[in-house]
């Protein structure tokens, strides 16, 4: 093989499509657009235009509401800490990486469900009062980040 025996392949290109060029083009006279009518006319329709019908986007009622400065936490309970050894420290990274959150949302809040029996050290964005208690009550410290 060599450079000047380089092919394209085939059906890579095709010929330019010219429309509107004669009867013996194949796409002359109306140009694919069919007769008369509305679609065959220039200018367009909306996105969602049904002939001047009520459109599904105002057939179908509003609903929900998102607060624009809502803050969303993924949550972790205390119970689930215990499978990390004893008096390791605990941040946001740490938890990605093991699988217990999966994605860390504006934060990451320890709520207090299940129970605690080592001593860890707990960095996080939020703790409840009850998670804070059993954190401490195992021996552990815990550390609000920012």
């Amino acid at each position: 093989m060599a450079l000047n025996e380089l092919k394209k392949a085939k059906g890579s290109t095709t010929k330019s499509y010219r429309k509107g060029r004669g009867v013996g083009s194949g796409n002359g006279k109306t140009a694919g657009k069919g007769h008369k009518g509305q679609r065959s006319r220039s200018g367009h329709m909306k996105v969602g235009f049904e002939g001047g019908q009520n459109p599904l986007y105002r057939r179908l009622p509003k609903f929900g509401f998102k607060h624009y400065a809502r803050i969303e936490y993924a949550c972790v309970n205390v119970g689930q800490l215990e499978s990390f050894k004893d008096g390791s420290t605990i941040n946001p990274t740490l938890l990605k990486k093991e699988g217990l959150v999966k994605k860390e949302y504006d934060g990451v809040k320890i709520l207090g469900s299940g129970k605690l029996s080592k001593k860890l050290n707990v960095e996080a964005h939020k703790f409840s009062e009850s998670a804070k208690k059993a954190i401490e009550k195992a021996g552990g410290t815990t550390k609000v980040i920012k």
